[in-house]
């Protein structure tokens, strides 16, 4: 699976739901890129107060590396939906390209499936994360930030993943191999 093309509707045809899903998708996955980015800005700005407030004025920002560590969970799982979508992932397929189409159908399907329960699980699993953290009052080290809206974060960062993932495994059980 290499970076998504956008499905169009054929010779005046109406658009499938697929095709509207794959959409949403994108606009979903481009709002939590937008996110993500925003996140990383954050770093850099939080880095460079907190280097030059330390080198130069001899004042280190506190908790800085607190807001750093947690705007890397934010850049990170919100950017995985359209990093999939545009295939910027790692994926290995030396062995896959020598398979025959039809092996290369089911490897792919099944893959994607196994991906999507992946992250089905991690994200019901930071729920789970999320709702401890919030019970406990566990905080980071030095600023003191309350830790659990970045496990619920990082589940809604999950979804478009998700989102993606199932459908790439519907549009792949709804073509053809060629032999």
């Amino acid at each position: 699976m290499r970076g998504l093309t956008p499905a169009h509707a054929e010779d005046g045809e109406k658009s499938s739901v697929l095709d509207k899903f794959e959409r949403f998708n994108c606009r979903l996955s481009g709002w939590c890129e937008w996110l993500g980015l925003a996140a990383m800005l954050l770093m850099m700005v939080i880095t460079c107060i907190d280097v030059v407030g330390a080198k130069v004025f001899l004042w280190p920002l506190l908790g800085a590396i607190d807001i750093v560590m947690l705007s890397q969970i934010v850049a990170i799982s919100f950017a995985a939906g359209m990093a999939l979508i545009v295939g910027r992932h790692i994926q290995v397929e030396f062995f896959f390209d020598l398979m025959p189409r039809r092996a290369q159908a089911v490897i792919n399907s099944f893959v994607l499936l196994l991906g999507l329960g992946l992250f089905i699980v991690i994200i019901w699993r930071l729920c789970v994360l999320g709702y401890s953290f919030q019970t406990t009052g566990e905080y980071s080290a030095t600023a003191y930030i309350p830790l659990y809206p970045f496990a619920y974060a990082i589940a809604l960062g999950s979804i478009p993943v998700c989102l993606v993932l199932l459908l790439e495994f519907l549009k792949s059980l709804m073509k053809r191999p060629q032999k």
